[in-house]
């Protein structure tokens, strides 16, 4: 099967940047990271990652804004889009694409935090709560999605005990299938 949209989302932690990044190289796709755009959205609102999160709950226009850039990556198609929403995106648009969710145990995800950013377990893992608290409720009240419901995807991968190469081999054969 010849895919040429493939979201992939998942909890902060999960891997979704580093199976991104590798199925880029597999499939010679255009990489695309949506947290990379809401990041700098939130620098151009002078604002850190989460206090912007808090903001976006009072003003889904910014969400908005940033769903119809992810819709408009996905209709060009040749792309891996990553982002939580990516997948919802992808299915409540009607876009084809292969949607892939990554699974991951907190504290694994938490521990990966603190290795790739530093900082203590305390720490991240209360940044983290608070930012998927925000997430979940946003999505909820926005769009009635809940990030729960992982349905939608084509293959759901926990990678709390397996390598990234595990993880690339369960979703290749999942694509040919």
């Amino acid at each position: 099967m010849q895919i040429n949209r493939i979201t992939i989302s998942g909890l902060p932690g999960s891997g979704t940047t580093t199976i991104a990044n590798l199925l880029k190289k597999k499939l010679n796709l255009q990489y695309i990271y949506a947290g990379k755009i809401f990041r700098k959205m939130a620098e151009e609102n002078e604002m850190e990652l989460l206090e912007f999160e808090k903001y976006c709950e009072e003003n889904p226009e910014i969400d908005k804004k940033l769903d119809e850039q992810q819709e408009e990556i996905l209709r060009k198609g040749n792309v891996i889009l990553e982002g939580r929403l990516a997948g919802w995106i992808a299915y409540k648009n009607k876009i084809p694409a292969f949607k892939i969710w990554l699974d991951c145990e907190k504290e694994e995800r938490v521990r990966r935090i603190v290795e790739r950013e530093g900082g203590s377990l305390e720490e991240k893992r209360k940044e983290m709560e608070e930012r998927e608290e925000s997430e979940v409720k946003r999505y909820k009240n926005f769009y009635g999605i809940d990030l729960g419901d992982l349905s939608i995807y084509d293959v759901v991968v926990d990678t709390t005990n397996i390598s990234p190469d595990v993880v690339i081999k369960k979703i290749l054969e999942k694509i040919k299938d």
